[in-house]
């Protein structure tokens, strides 16, 4: 079965998302009702009704758009009468959407995967004072392009290639300094286009070593069990089922690199043909496209989306 299940990272989320499937499913409610006991907050409202920026702040939208890919999966599920190694052969996740991936297969539950995520953006925006860091995305650059460009406009700060996005989309994160020197030295060789983003932190690089300690804490308080289907994680682009190993990936991850596109390739080696991105927006789908056109792409996030997808299993 050449059929890999992906979920979403932040950046996907949007005012309105789930309440289809809410409307049209139990399973889908009790998913979201769950995740708001579990943070003790009324996190489907938010993602109902806004304003856009709450949703949009990184601890709330990291636990939303995990909600949202598991209502998914688990109408999937029900309404297929299939369980999950049935109808996938591997799981991935972009950044936070590896959360979602673990809890899709049952290495992490819900509440546990809802928490963590909560703690993760919170942590994630405390590593760095506000201003202190930035993100740039290179465009038109190979990851080993953006290396040098980083080695280049280092000078004793920090700047890392941040995700490895495919198709000539490479993001670097780092001091504001040395990104914004990063984005003027990638102008001077023949990048095609490179701009700073308009983000809350500096994700997926060193200076999120404080956000990395607290997941380290958090994580070592949580159960995981062998996942239903194996994982390819983020920072090894590598298959994994080990528990003990998922983690030490998991807070590996907060400071790494996402090689979304060594993932996306190394599920074609292992026969993935159609990738289907479970939850909020379609941005895999179209990095997918990209990354490599033999690999199909579907995304399934509402009720419509789910009837035809079931008609193919």
């Amino acid at each position: 079965m050449g059929r890999a299940f992906v979920f979403p990272g932040q950046g996907s989320q949007a005012v309105g998302m789930g309440g289809e499937l809410a409307a049209a499913f139990p399973v889908a409610r009790e998913v979201f009702q769950e995740i708001d006991e579990a943070l003790k907050q009324n996190l489907f409202r938010l993602m109902q009704e806004g304003p856009e920026s709450d949703l949009t702040l990184t601890e709330n939208a990291q636990p939303a758009l995990m909600a949202m890919s598991l209502a998914a999966v688990r109408v999937i599920e029900k309404e297929g009468g299939k369980t999950l190694p049935e109808v996938c052969a591997y799981v991935a996740g972009h950044s936070l959407g590896e959360y979602s991936a673990l809890a899709a297969a049952g290495a992490l539950g819900l509440a546990d995967a809802a928490r963590l995520l909560k703690l993760r953006g919170q942590a994630m925006q405390k590593a760095v004072p506000v201003g202190t860091g930035a993100m740039a995305a290179l465009l038109g650059a190979e990851v080993e392009q953006a290396v040098a460009v980083c080695s280049e406009a280092a000078q004793g700060e920090v700047v890392e290639v941040a995700n490895d996005n495919g198709g000539g989309q490479v993001v670097i994160s780092g001091h504001k300094d040395a990104v914004t020197r990063a984005v003027e030295v990638a102008k001077g060789k023949g990048i095609k286009r490179a701009m700073m983003l308009t983000v809350s932190a500096p994700f997926h690089c060193a200076l999120m070593r404080p956000a990395a300690d607290a997941m380290a804490e958090a994580l070592d308080r949580v159960s995981l069990v062998p996942p239903r289907v194996p994982v390819i994680a983020n920072v090894t682009a590598d298959e994994t089922s080990d528990p003990a190993q998922i983690k030490t990936l998991l807070i590996q991850q907060v400071t790494g690199r996402v090689r979304w596109r060594e993932c996306v390739l190394a599920m074609k080696a292992k026969g993935v043909e159609t990738e289907v991105e479970i939850g909020a927006g379609k941005v895999l789908t179209g990095m997918l496209k990209r990354i490599d056109k033999d690999i199909a792409g579907i995304t399934v996030g509402t009720p419509a989306d789910i009837e035809a997808f079931l008609k193919t299993v």
